[in-house]
């Protein structure tokens, strides 16, 4: 009797650190590994550096749009763009050039 007795003495003065130590174990997994823990975070910083840089190659490519808009304007009518676009629409060419196709 008295070796169950102190089986269940020291079950009973240990129960307590280790769960905790299971607990702190569990909430440390899941502050690396879980839905918003570290791996993700690293993830999600990676991917908005990956669209920053999309961005601003879109914005890029915006401003040359927008440039060469400007150069369609009524106002200020810049005649080698014109020309340029009706050929392109077109597809006219003059007598003396030579048409070459690419996609």
């Amino acid at each position: 009797m008295t070796l169950t007795y102190e089986i269940r003495k020291r079950l009973k003065s240990s129960a307590a650190p280790i769960l905790g130590l299971l607990a702190i174990s569990y909430f440390s997994y899941h502050l690396i590994e879980g839905d918003r823990g570290l791996f993700a975070y690293l993830k999600l910083q990676q991917e908005v550096q990956k669209e920053t840089a999309q961005l601003r190659l879109t914005e890029i490519e915006k401003t040359k749009l927008e440039k060469r808009i400007k150069l369609l304007d009524p106002e200020n009518l810049d005649l080698d763009m014109l020309d340029e676009r009706a050929r392109d629409v077109l597809g006219l060419s003059g007598p003396d050039e030579l048409v070459i196709y690419s996609k």
